[in-house]
């Protein structure tokens, strides 16, 4: 363990390895096609569910906030006319 990296050796494209090197997986052995085929599909089938989940959130949000634009659209109107109310009402008694 003194960091000797004589017994590593770079295998690129094209490049032979010498007789008797082995060529060591960093990332651990290869999984065969079928799982990686499985767990991609996987992936992509709860990437999906999230994406419907996140839509339906949004869409209810969106109806939350409409909903709350109508009634406060309501109670502005009922304010200006209480207000139109009380101005009548005030330039009446200044008379």
């Amino acid at each position: 363990a003194t960091g000797d990296m004589s017994a590593y050796q770079l295998h690129t494209a094209g490049s032979s390895l010498p007789q008797g090197v082995v060529m060591a997986h960093i990332h651990g052995p290869q999984k065969p096609p079928e799982e990686v085929t499985r767990k991609k599909e996987l992936r992509l089938m709860k990437n999906r569910e999230a994406a419907r989940e996140c839509r339906r959130k949004k869409k209810e949000y969106v109806k939350c906030l409409e909903n709350r634009v109508a009634v406060l659209e309501n109670q502005n109107k009922t304010l200006i006319e209480e207000l139109r109310t009380l101005k009548d009402i005030y330039r009446h008694k200044a008379q």
